[in-house]
């Protein structure tokens, strides 16, 4: 790893995968076999799309993480440096396979399903994250989710509150946490059946006649676990934020598009979120970035080709530039 280069805003720790993308008319039912309409190999991986995500928004990204260099390493290290995101914290392992998600999607309405094999990212330590300790403190925002183990996020949500540096943890795919990590999280980051799931039984004993009053419901759970800000996702519904600002929550409406590809939506929301709050917008500002541009996104096809650029958002850009 070469880490002295200059800082970077936003430091991702997490997942790089080569997504392998059939769209076909719908999804196919089990058992069933369906003729496709088209087939493409591209970089993915939740920590690399939020990374993308983040610096096509404008902040200087970093990623810390592990790739195999066996078939497609180096292309996935190529196409995050193309992107302008460092890979000087990314630790490259000669004799692993890369992360690999097999991935269907419905041409009518843009449904998903994927199926992920971890690949390097298992690999990932909480030696490998300490390696990294000088980009993750002299971060504004450090980000991570759940593709690579809890050992290593945590580690790295230690090092980033030791110096002050604000955690935001992409809760997915969903999965038990520890109160260490959830107590070491400033933002919690959500959709609602991710949120139901850490909720658990809690969640079971309230009365929630629709999604909004589940994200609802669910936020306030969730923040009695340890982070101070939720953001619960809700796709078309747009999201639920519960914050220091918003103690009794705001609903942030969807803007409508025709949704072509709603792969990597969250994660671009992600990306606009750590964004935002490395600018130092307040809390419904930066998730209000993040809501925008995973609008955008999904009007478009493919994952990381289709994140926008800052400049795609020229008046949202305008007004929410930091003071």
């Amino acid at each position: 790893m070469n880490l002295e280069k200059a800082a970077a805003t936003v430091v991702v720790v997490g997942s790089v995968n080569m997504d392998l993308v059939a769209h076909a008319k719908r999804l196919p039912v089990p058992g069933e076999t369906l003729i496709g309409d088209a087939f493409a190999g591209t970089p993915g991986g939740k920590g690399g799309n939020q990374a993308v995500a983040a610096a096509r928004l404008g902040a200087d990204v970093a990623l810390v993480g592990r790739i195999g260099l066996r078939q497609h390493g180096h292309e996935l290290l190529a196409a995050l440096e193309q992107e302008h995101v460092s890979t000087d914290a990314i630790c490259c392992d000669e004799q692993t396979w890369p992360g690999v998600a097999v991935i269907m999607v419905a041409q009518d309405g843009g449904e998903n399903a994927i199926v992920v094999v971890p690949g390097s990212n298992a690999d990932l330590t909480p030696e490998d994250v300490e390696a990294a300790r000088k980009p993750l403190q002299a971060a504004r925002v450090v980000v991570a989710q759940l593709e690579v183990p809890l050992p290593a996020i945590q580690r790295a949500f230690e090092l980033a509150r030791e110096a002050g540096v604000t955690t935001v943890l992409n809760a997915a795919p969903a999965q038990t946490l520890p109160a260490a990590l959830l107590g070491l999280t400033d933002w919690l980051v959500v959709n609602e059946t991710e949120a139901a799931q850490l909720c658990g039984q809690a969640l079971h004993a309230a009365r929630v006649p629709d999604e909004l009053s589940l994200a609802r419901e669910s936020a306030r759970h969730l923040r009695m676990l340890g982070p101070r800000q939720i953001l619960v996702t809700l796709g078309g519904q747009g999201a639920w934020l519960l914050s220091d600002d918003h103690p009794d929550g705001h609903h942030l409406h969807a803007t409508r598009v025709a949704a072509i590809d709603t792969v990597g939506a969250g994660d671009t929301l992600v990306g606009g979120l750590a964004v935002g709050l490395a600018e130092g917008l307040d809390a419904l500002q930066a998730a209000s970035l993040g809501q925008a541009a995973a609008a955008l996104a999904v009007s478009r096809s493919g994952v990381q080709q289709a994140m926008p650029y800052r400049s795609e958002l020229p008046a949202l850009a305008s007004s929410m530039s930091p003071a």
